[in-house]
């Protein structure tokens, strides 16, 4: 007699991980998330390996566990994933405050984001 357990986020057929602490702004890390929706899982990992952003090896991260969480926990294809939904979203902000001049200070604010991978196994057609 315990709690129920909560009804799952996405449909079967799907597997989903999130980043919930990533640092740095979500404009950033929405420009490489841009990068990969829609293609294959195989795709998208080589392009964010070679990508010169640095958000990428964060998003690498992110991906690669959405893909362990389908095969081991959902039992889907590896190699039929491909990226439904890369949503990118703010998290905390951390507020610092930096000296100035004349005895001033600046504040500095040290932004966190999420970001959330939804994989989906495709039929092949």
């Amino acid at each position: 007699m315990g709690k129920q357990s909560a009804p799952r986020r996405v449909d079967d057929k799907e597997a989903l991980a999130v980043g919930t602490t990533i640092r740095g702004s979500a404009q950033k890390l929405n420009l490489v998330a841009g990068l990969i929706r829609g293609k294959k899982a195989g795709e998208a990992m080589n392009i964010l390996q070679f990508s010169p952003k640095a958000m990428a090896v964060e998003v690498r991260k992110v991906l690669a566990s959405a893909i362990a969480n389908a095969e081991n926990n959902h039992n889907l294809d590896v190699d039929a994933l491909v990226i439904k939904e890369a949503s990118v979203g703010k998290s905390i902000s951390m507020k610092r405050f930096a000296t100035r001049a004349r005895g001033r200070s600046a504040r500095i604010v040290k932004p966190f984001s999420r970001l959330r991978i939804v994989v989906r196994e495709q039929e092949e057609a």
